[in-house]
């Protein structure tokens, strides 16, 4: 999920109470209810969007580390099923309950979790969900009886912010246009966590008992905290004006930062809280492209999630034990290596495609999506190849496996061009949009990891080939799924010119409102629930500006989100050659030295 409440990154988007005290210079100072305020503008040098790029990766591998962590807890607990059992006098379904209470709940979690970073800063929001996800994993370890067991699984998965707040940081690093090797990047941490938990659990499973299972999570979980806590900055925007206001006026510049002017319990409600935490589960049921895209990319998470569950089915028919079991979870992995290479020289195309098509609609949106119509038809070749090679010998166990890797293809694939195309064509929208794709994931991966064993075993096959049409049915709803990619494609643009969310969005746009004010959020889901009629003639009626600037989605686009970035890039440029001497005046440099 990627937070993206600021429209062009670095720009303070902190919403006044009272729009109408707000005064603007011609130097582009502020002045909110007779105090001065300090925008992103005044202080764009200093700002997260202005880092060197070893920074910034820094922080994204950071981040790919946290990232991993939380994804590895939500599988590594499958290995200790056997010890749970014979501990807790509990059947092996039973005891899948922790692992699928885990994932539901981090579903949910990701959504709870979101809005605060958005407010009080990434790092303390991150550190507060590594921390309490860390408490959990110790009540885990040490549960007396399986409820206490549940009770931490339960509430660590609640208290995993996950790619709300991960995703959200390469919004505040990195502009829209920019962001795509950097979301590649992110996602690869995502899926490759949930597969290193079986490898790692395969050997605990076989040498440890099994609450070395959790006792492990939290020793990374540990790691981790530390890691961010002691080498990650703040990345969000208004935190970090907040914090150069309080040093600008220890020299003596009266000047304050936008939540110190506003604080978010003065300018958020009830009501607001709750539009912003219903809003991703709103878009996930009204928008077309939201509902068709979360379900194949958690569909296509579900399976990774059900083949943890199964393996065992399938391998023991060539008598694999627990750690070889783990290693065959090895070339979903490289699977998902070679998805994520093969996606940059997919992003330079469509880069190159943005730059020489500014005006064109399709360039700008679909065309994030060509890399997948090649990748999405893997997942069911994976799993058509799957079922026919599953049955154990004499077909040799190599077969499964080249099945897998193909599978982790086209789940990377799928889940890097979904959230991509969705960032892109929801703009401001898009932590809500993406929202709904990380929930549906988290949430058919929760819900088919319980069902995947006696789906395996009860769905009758052939003779000598039980799990065959197991697989075969998955099969068919793959293709169904993946089949939606090429008709968005091809229909996107027709898609967005329906949605209400985009085209309130332009009609924002055109009347030079911030598109994410709450008060236009809101007005965008009260036409949502209207009927169709009463939906077409709010944007009917919706006031044209006399000079409109491009929306950020929408047929009425004519200036291209590359030339916005283009201005970026220029402002950047000439911000570092003025770097010195903006400091000079901002600061006392024998008290704060400039940053080389």
């Amino acid at each position: 999920m990627l937070p993206a409440k600021d429209p062009v990154p670095g720009r303070d988007s902190s919403p006044s109470s009272n729009p109408s005290q707000i005064v603007s210079d011609e130097k582009g100072e502020r002045k909110n209810g007779g105090k001065r305020e300090l925008t992103a503008e005044m202080a764009e040098a200093d700002l997260p969007f202005a880092w060197p790029a070893w920074k910034k990766w820094w922080v994204l591998t950071v981040i790919f580390l946290v990232q991993t962590s939380m994804n590895f807890n939500t599988s590594l607990y499958s290995n200790g099923l056997s010890g749970i059992e014979s501990t807790f006098g509990v059947t092996a379904q039973v005891a899948r309950l922790g692992a699928t209470l885990f994932l539901i709940l981090y579903a949910f979690g990701c959504e709870l979790w979101a809005p605060w970073s958005e407010e009080f800063g990434r790092k303390p929001i991150m550190q507060s969900s590594l921390f309490l996800v860390n408490v959990w994993c110790i009540l885990v370890a040490l549960a007396p009886n399986f409820a206490s067991l549940l009770v931490g699984r339960c509430l660590g998965g609640l208290s995993s912010a996950g790619g709300s707040v991960t995703l959200g940081m390469i919004a505040d690093m990195f502009d829209a246009d920019h962001q795509q090797y950097a979301v590649a990047y992110i996602v690869l941490s995502s899926v490759g966590g949930s597969i290193l938990g079986p490898i790692v659990g395969g050997f605990v499973e076989a040498f440890l008992p099994w609450r070395w299972c959790i006792w492990i999570q939290l020793i990374f979980g540990g790691f981790v905290q530390l890691l961010h806590l002691f080498t990650v900055p703040e990345t969000r925007t208004t935190i970090c004006l907040d914090k150069l206001a309080k040093r600008r006026r220890k020299n003596g510049d009266e000047i304050y930062g936008p939540n110190e002017i506003n604080p978010v319990l003065k300018r958020m409600d009830f009501r607001e809280i709750c539009q912003t935490w219903i809003r991703p589960f709103k878009m996930f049921v009204t928008e077309p492209i939201v509902l068709t895209l979360s379900l194949l990319s958690g569909f296509s998470d579900a399976l990774i999630f059900m083949q943890i569950q199964s393996f065992s089915l399938v391998y023991s028919q060539w008598g694999f034990n627990t750690w070889q079991l783990g290693l065959a979870f090895i070339p979903i992995g490289i699977g998902y290596l070679l998805a994520h290479a093969s996606f940059i020289p997919a992003i330079r195309r469509n880069m190159h495609q943005r730059e020489a098509n500014p005006n064109d609609e399709h360039a700008q949106y679909e065309s994030r999506l060509w890399w997948l119509l090649f990748t999405a038809p893997c997942l069911p070749l994976g799993l058509l190849i799957f079922a026919l090679t599953c049955n154990g010998p004499p077909v040799h166990w190599v077969g499964s496996m080249f099945a897998s890797g193909i599978i982790g293809i086209a789940n990377y694939a799928i889940y890097m061009a979904t959230i991509d195309y969705m960032v892109c064509a929801y703009g401001p929208f898009s932590a809500s949009a993406t929202g709904g794709n990380g929930f549906a994931r988290d949430f058919l991966a929760g819900v088919l990891t319980n069902a995947a064993t006696p789906f395996y075993q009860n769905i009758p096959g052939p003779q000598n080939k039980p799990l065959q049409n197991a697989s075969f049915i998955l099969f068919a709803i793959s293709s169904l799924l993946v089949a939606a990619v090429y008709i968005i494609y091809w229909y996107g643009p027709t898609l967005r010119k329906k949605s209400v969310f985009a085209q309130t969005l332009a009609k924002e746009a055109a009347e030079h409102r911030h598109p994410t004010d709450a008060g236009a959020l809101i007005d965008a889901e009260r036409v949502a629930g209207s009927t169709e009629h009463e939906k077409q003639e709010a944007i009917e009626n919706a006031p044209a500006a006399a000079t409109a600037p491009r929306p950020t989605l929408g047929p009425g686009s004519r200036t291209s989100s590359y030339q916005i970035s283009k201005d970026v890039a220029s402002r950047n440029a000439s911000r570092n050659a003025s770097r010195a001497g903006s400091r000079a005046h901002s600061f006392d440099e024998a008290r704060a030295p400039q940053r080389p």
